[in-house]
C-alpha cells in the first residue's frame, strides 16, 4: 500500500469552481501516476476553513469514483498558510515504490512542497 498527496486552491468559494478544480487534481494524479480505480483503497479530502459551500468528496463522485471510502474534513487554521485550499491523500495498492510516486500540487498550493520535483 502507498499513499499519493496533492493540492490545489479554489478562487471562490463556490460549487462549481470547487468541483472544477478538484477534478483537475484528480485527473492529474491519477494519470500521473497510472492509476487504476480497482487499487484504490480510500481517498480523505480536506478543504481550509474559508471554503464551505461544498464537500471536496462530491467532486470525486462526479470524477466516478464514488464506490471508493471517501471522507471530507477540515484543515488546521494555522497562521500564515495556504487559504482557500483542498488537499487529498489517495490510499492505493500498488508495488511500485515511493520514489515512483509523483504527488500533484496545482494552482496556489504549488508552493506548500518545494522539496517535491515537478
Amino acid at each position: 500500500m502507498r499513499a499519493l498527496r496533492g493540492a490545489t486552491t479554489v478562487d471562490v468559494d463556490q460549487p462549481e469552481h470547487i468541483q472544477e478544480r478538484m477534478i483537475a487534481l484528480l485527473t492529474q494524479l491519477f494519470e500521473r501516476n497510472d492509476l487504476q480505480h480497482e487499487d484504490l483503497i480510500s481517498i480523505i479530502f480536506t478543504a481550509t476553513a474559508d471554503i464551505h459551500s461544498a464537500f471536496p468528496a462530491a467532486a470525486a463522485r462526479v470524477f466516478g469514483l464514488g464506490d471508493v471510502p471517501l471522507l471530507c474534513a477540515q484543515e488546521l487554521q494555522i497562521h500564515q498558510s495556504q487559504p482557500m485550499c483542498l488537499r487529498v491523500l489517495i490510499h492505493f495498492n500498488t508495488e511500485r515504490q515511493r520514489q515512483e510516486l509523483h504527488h500533484v500540487y496545482l494552482e496556489d498550493a504549488k508552493g506548500l512542497r518545494d522539496d517535491l520535483l515537478e
